[in-house]
């Protein structure tokens, strides 16, 4: 449970917007509980203080053995999950939220997320759940993920809780400038998963030439533009070699003529895009 701050702060090794650091590991499709495990406990052990996981990825229970592991404290990390879109009825969120709290092996998380606003998502109701969690104290705050600016300002004005953050997918070629200025003008952080487009990002011309210019690789590029926009990421890492390259874009600044390139990249390439995706 890192401490909380009202913004950026550009002095810490893993700087922070409103509370959530900036860049954290992301264990999506980490499904093997060992490996899962030990991805943790390495970014942990790096300096990463951000964990995600969520109910869906079924590996909560791995995630909170990769926090047991480290050799870091609880209270240093910023941990978050996410109520699947079949339990967002008002009693499945509180039944289910304990229920992801117990195979973490924690008391709180820092963040729980509505995973998408789809299927048993009603707003008044899935919300005043959430807020039911926040005033036990079994959650910090409240996340939606893969809401549109119309949605995200609906949840801030029925949720009795503070929304701290909206994830979506957010890469150089899915760049969600709408979305990312709602965020803004209500004081809520971007979390960017998918960060570096399962790959995709590696082909790029316009970032392969940057990332050649630094000696560094694409991801850290991919990485260091959404910070620079404000934008937290979390990109997932299963392997030692990746977790630390992606630690080390926290090092790396772009030129503005080099975020200015990356900005004028106008290829959109949605990479996650289910058909209850509130886009479609």
């Amino acid at each position: 449970m890192v401490s909380e701050d009202a913004g950026e702060d550009e002095s810490a090794p893993n700087p922070t917007v409103n509370g959530v650091p900036m860049l954290g590991i992301g264990t999506w499709q980490n499904e093997d509980p060992d490996q899962c495990a030990e991805s943790v406990r390495t970014a942990l052990e790096m300096g990463y203080r951000h964990v995600d996981t969520a109910q869906a990825y079924e590996n909560e229970a791995a995630v909170g053995e990769g926090i047991e592991r480290a050799t870091v404290d609880r209270e240093e990390v910023f941990l978050a999950t996410k109520v699947w879109l079949s339990n967002l009825a008002r009693e499945d969120v509180l039944e289910t939220a304990r229920e992801s709290l117990d195979r973490l092996g924690v008391d709180s998380v820092d963040l729980l997320y509505v995973h998408w606003p789809a299927r048993t998502y009603d707003p008044a109701e899935t919300l005043d759940a959430f807020s039911h969690l926040y005033d036990e104290g079994l959650i910090e705050g409240v996340g939606v993920s893969n809401f549109l600016p119309e949605q995200l300002e609906e949840a801030i004005d029925i949720c009795d809780a503070p929304i701290l953050a909206n994830q979506v997918e957010l890469h150089p070629m899915l760049q969600q400038s709408d979305i990312r200025a709602a965020c803004a003008a209500n004081d809520v952080a971007v979390v960017a998963y998918s960060p570096l487009a399962r790959g995709e990002v590696f082909d790029r011309p316009e970032i392969r030439e940057i990332a050649a210019e630094h000696d560094v690789s694409e991801a850290q590029v991919s990485l260091a533009w959404l910070r620079e926009k404000g934008v937290v990421a979390i990109p997932k890492a299963t392997g030692e070699e990746h977790i630390r390259d992606n630690f080390e874009s926290l090092s790396l600044d772009l030129e503005p003529e080099e975020i200015d390139a990356i900005d004028a990249i106008d290829e959109v390439d949605r990479q996650v895009d289910p058909e209850f995706g509130p886009w479609n």
